[in-house]
């Protein structure tokens, strides 16, 4: 396993990836830590009979994901990926888009035990990390650096494989577009995201905005990292 590709050349949305790697159709399936839900309708609303649990940690987002009112196939719960409010082999396939590095490091470990816990036998883990690089990354490091944690995270997934809990079954790379409209729309999405308090003195939202106003396009990259796993 590598935790970083060097010279990753598609870009694309992370659907044409769990598409191309995973058949949900007929699968009962767990997102964990599933934001404001935009995966989740998108998984939901394509093919047919897909039956979902979408989890969130944040009790402000997780409200209003219980506002969603035609996505009759999902059902949103508040927990978090360390404590997951299922029976044992419920679930086909688990994903978790971006979200085990927001895991306490001192948790991740507990909550791999716990995606094989509720998966099938056989089942699979669908974990997508961003990779610690692009130019995307280069403004969130300014106020928020994830580098220890993605870092932990990858070695939770790794550990886990090393040990047994899972078996690898392959590793994709690609480049997530992300596109902002202005400064504001980044701030709307990013700085002021609820799941992560910001306290941001003025200098550096100074350097934030001026790094962002270098790409005149508005549009950025995030290197992803996906590791499809099967519980043994």
């Amino acid at each position: 396993m590598e935790i970083i590709k060097n010279n990753i050349t598609r870009t694309c949305p992370e659907t044409e990836i769990y598409n191309e790697l995973l058949n949900l159709d007929n699968k009962q399936i767990l997102e964990l830590g599933c934001g404001a839900a935009d995966l989740t309708r998108a998984i939901a609303t394509e093919g047919h009979d897909r039956k979902i649990v979408a989890t969130e940690v944040d009790e402000i987002q997780h409200n209003n994901n219980l506002l969603i009112t035609d996505l009759h196939n999902v059902t949103f719960k508040l927990a978090g990926a360390e404590k997951i409010p299922a029976t044992d082999n419920m679930f086909d396939v688990v994903f978790m888009f971006k979200s085990l590095h927001h895991v306490p490091i001192e948790l991740m470990g507990k909550a791999l035990i716990e995606i094989q816990r509720v998966l099938k036998p056989n089942g699979i883990a669908y974990i997508s990390e961003p990779i610690f690089s692009g130019n995307f990354n280069a403004i969130l490091r300014l106020f928020h650096d994830e580098k220890e944690v993605r870092q932990q995270a990858f070695l939770a997934v790794k550990n886990s494989v090393d040990t047994g809990i899972f078996s690898l079954i392959s590793e994709t790379f690609f480049n997530l577009p992300l596109k902002f409209d202005n400064f504001s729309d980044f701030e709307n999405k990013v700085l002021k995201s609820t799941h992560t308090e910001h306290d941001l003195s003025d200098a550096i939202c100074k350097q934030i905005k001026e790094l962002f106003a270098k790409n005149e396009t508005g549009q950025f990259i995030v290197p992803i990292r996906v590791d499809l796993l099967r519980a043994s």
